[in-house]
């Protein structure tokens, strides 16, 4: 049996406030199209297919078409929420949609109960645990003295190893979304260390033949049956320099049998521009990064006026934008009182100003703060 591991879909997603709907549907379709080539059997979604517990109907169109695509290419697929999920929306219809071959596992009650697929050597049993939330799953487990994210875990994976016992020479996958002690988190994963400690050791999943984790956006084996697909995606800078990829599982009459890793197209590259705002608008040689989704940090003296809107013009997905003027910021940091001490409103408003953005302002700027002092004052004497 085949399978093809991926999680962290987080349809819906925006980068930096741009859409990212069509880039997201593009490489779910890659997946739909790898289960033709590499002829896969089942695909299994370690958690957070949406980005938010309510998703828009846009990215529901577009998930839900992932998935049909996915099916139409002769997979079956398996699925738990993450923590960007809700477990009861996307739990919602599982008894109809596994007639279909969508097999949704999103019920503490229900981890135990494997979905059971077959191939030559007999039964494969995949059991989806959804994540986690502490405080909640351990009463729902009937584990109150259970600690943190360690505690709910190591009794779901207890009540998956019984039910395994009862499985004469059935092999086994799980599904689960945490952070596994040695994984290496980026920016855009949400923490999950709310209600206790966030990080589980990899010896709580001991026991099965693969363990699909989700959670973490960097593709990562923690060990050879203990993996992170990581996202399709990249979801922040941080990540520009990873190759997104999938995992394909083999799985033979003994258990695993081969693990390899199947890189993903880049609908969007990532990259970061840095220099004075009027060279990165001229010079020839960033004509490459065009169609990039860029962030940029300008290095002018003086912050400059409109920055983005003019990078816009040159390119179109620059979505970052910061100020960092060469040599730093002039002048000493002074606390508040220090700095208003004996100084009139003008003068405050003039230093305002050249921390702000490095210069003093213009004459006309300067008439400006003027009147609108002037107007202020007279509104606070109309007042009295």
């Amino acid at each position: 049996m085949r399978l093809l591991h991926t999680s962290d879909w987080h349809v819906g997603r925006t980068f930096h406030g741009a859409d990212l709907l069509a880039e997201q549907e593009a490489v779910l379709t890659h997946l739909a199209e790898l289960v033709t080539t590499e002829q896969v059997d089942v695909v299994v979604v370690a958690g957070d297919i949406y980005d938010r517990a309510v998703p828009s109907a846009e990215a529901v169109r577009v998930a839900t078409k992932a998935m049909s695509r996915i099916r139409q290419a002769g997979a079956q697929l398996v699925i738990t929420p993450g923590n960007h999920d809700s477990a009861a929306r996307l739990g919602a219809f599982a008894d109809f949609a596994a007639a279909g071959g969508l097999h949704l596992r999103a019920t503490i009650a229900g981890l135990a109960e494997p979905v059971l697929l077959n191939d030559e050597h007999g039964d494969v049993a995949i059991y989806g645990i959804p994540y986690l939330e502490p405080e909640p799953s351990r009463h729902a487990l009937g584990v109150p003295e259970a600690r943190g994210h360690t505690g709910v875990l190591t009794e779901a994976m207890r009540r998956v190893r019984e039910d395994l016992a009862t499985r004469a020479k059935t092999r086994s996958v799980v599904l689960a979304h945490a952070f596994v002690t040695g994984g290496s988190a980026s920016e855009s994963e949400r923490t999950i260390a709310v209600g206790g400690v966030e990080q589980v050791p990899g010896d709580v999943f001991e026991g099965v033949d693969y363990v699909a984790l989700g959670h973490l956006h960097g593709p990562q084996t923690l060990a050879e049956h203990l993996r992170y697909s990581g996202s399709p995606l990249a979801y922040s800078f941080s990540e520009a320099r990873q190759r997104k990829s999938v995992w394909l599982v083999d799985l033979d009459a003994a258990g695993l049998a081969e693990v390899r890793r199947h890189e993903l197209p880049v609908p969007r590259p990532l990259a970061t521009l840095r220099g004075e705002l009027q060279e990165l608008l001229d010079a020839p040689e960033h004509e490459e990064w065009r169609d990039h989704f860029l962030s940029v940090t300008v290095t002018d003296r003086v912050r400059p006026v409109d920055a983005m809107r003019r990078l816009r013009e040159r390119f179109p997905y620059a979505v970052h934008l910061d100020w960092e003027p060469e040599g730093g910021l002039a002048g000493a940091q002074l606390k508040y009182a220090d700095a208003v001490r004996g100084r009139t409103d003008i003068e405050i408003a003039r230093s305002f100003l050249d921390d702000c953005r490095g210069a003093f302002p213009t004459e006309t700027e300067e008439r400006l703060v003027f009147l609108a002092l002037e107007a202020a004052n007279r509104a606070a004497v109309a007042k009295l």
